[in-house]
């Protein structure tokens, strides 16, 4: 039996709602990291200025095929403070890609990131039947790298010179996977570390 297709759906947990990306959301996203280089300085596109350069990546999001987008909205607030999507599936190899994740700075370093991303995986092994999760990053962020190794990934390689950066450098692309397999005990892990605040 193959792995189902990502759609959009709305996962709950209890710092994050991570429900399907859309213009409402503009507003809130631009508070969060609107004019900030820091929280856009490894992405793939420039930081935004403006609520219109925030509509046009939600636009870009909702366009990209094979990109299933969420808002991820923190409970608290009830305000969208990032994003996370679920890329590059593939039902009959069972595997997905989870990127083109950013937060604002307020919320780094908090639950947020780890709810997000217990609810994706959990949604992706034990809902759509996926064997294997993917993540990439610039090698440069090593904030992003370290977030993904909290998780329980596991480095595989370094893809060079893999794309130009706004700046016009080439960046490579540090891979990182789960297995359905090593999934339980990832689990366990940050579901403990939820709990402990």
């Amino acid at each position: 039996m193959t792995a189902k297709t990502p759609a959009p759906v709305t996962l709950t947990g209890s710092h994050v709602r991570l429900e399907p990306l859309g213009r409402a959301h503009v507003p809130d996203l631009f508070q969060a990291v609107g004019q900030d280089e820091e929280v856009f300085r490894w992405l793939p596109s420039a930081t935004p200025q403006t609520e219109q350069d925030v509509a046009g990546l939600v636009e870009a999001y909702l366009g990209t095929a094979g990109c299933e987008p969420f808002a991820v909205i923190e409970t608290a607030t009830g305000r969208a403070v990032g994003v996370t999507c679920f890329y590059d599936v593939n039902a009959v190899n069972e595997w997905v890609e989870i990127g083109g994740t950013w937060y604002g700075r307020s919320v780094w370093r908090t639950a947020v990131n780890t709810e997000a991303k217990l609810l994706l995986l959990t949604h992706a092994f034990e809902e759509l039947g996926m064997g294997r999760v993917m993540w990439k990053t610039d090698n440069l962020n090593e904030r992003s790298q370290n977030a993904i190794r909290r998780l329980g990934a596991q480095h595989e390689g370094t893809f060079r010179r893999a794309r130009q950066r706004t700046d016009g450098s080439w960046r490579d692309t540090v891979y990182f996977s789960m297995l359905v397999d090593e999934w339980p005990a990832a689990k366990q892990r940050l579901t403990e570390r939820l709990a402990a605040g």
